[in-house]
């Protein structure tokens, strides 16, 4: 197995993770608050969602090899949205908190999909190469789908830990 496929491998056993996991919980358990500052399991994945634009907005750069262009509302957030993370991680909550979880869910659903489409078209040299796309900054794709997965597994054994307290 190549190191794309590894990778991607990886991620979709991670997406089956949380599917598995925000099927065995019922509504109420999901949108409950349960975290640090009153947020919700749905909260959670709603950050996810947030996050998961812009790594979709990088894959779709590369994919169509076209300039990369983020999502309108990170330039709400000045230029130094990235090493803010508290800012962006609030204007997050602001925006999806009062969403339904149908739509939170479809919205993180869909949006992981198409994460793994678009790196699945995307050639192995190029997801590893750290000079291909220079808007990364010397960081590779492969960089960014890892990051996914390890964003998305800091949240799980979280969200894991609640529902153990819950159930």
């Amino acid at each position: 197995m190549n190191m794309k496929d590894h990778i991607l491998t990886a991620l979709k056993e991670q997406f089956g993770r949380w599917e598995e996991l925000l099927a065995s919980m019922s509504d109420e358990q999901i949108t409950a608050p349960r975290f640090d500052h009153n947020w919700s399991i749905k909260d959670v994945v709603a950050h996810l969602w947030g996050w998961q634009q812009i790594s979709i907005a990088r894959m779709q750069a590369a994919a169509l090899n076209r300039e990369l262009e983020y999502p309108r509302w990170v330039a709400e957030l000045g230029e130094d949205w990235e090493e803010n993370v508290n800012q962006t991680n609030a204007w997050i909550y602001k925006t999806y908190h009062e969403r339904s979880w149908r739509t939170v869910q479809q919205n993180w659903r869909e949006g992981f999909l198409r994460f793994l489409e678009l790196a699945e078209g995307i050639p192995e040299r190029d997801l590893l190469d750290g000079g291909r796309y220079p808007w990364l900054e010397g960081y590779s794709l492969a960089n960014i789908l890892l990051a996914s997965y390890d964003h998305h597994q800091e949240h799980l054994e979280k969200t894991n830990r609640i529902k153990g307290e819950i159930t």
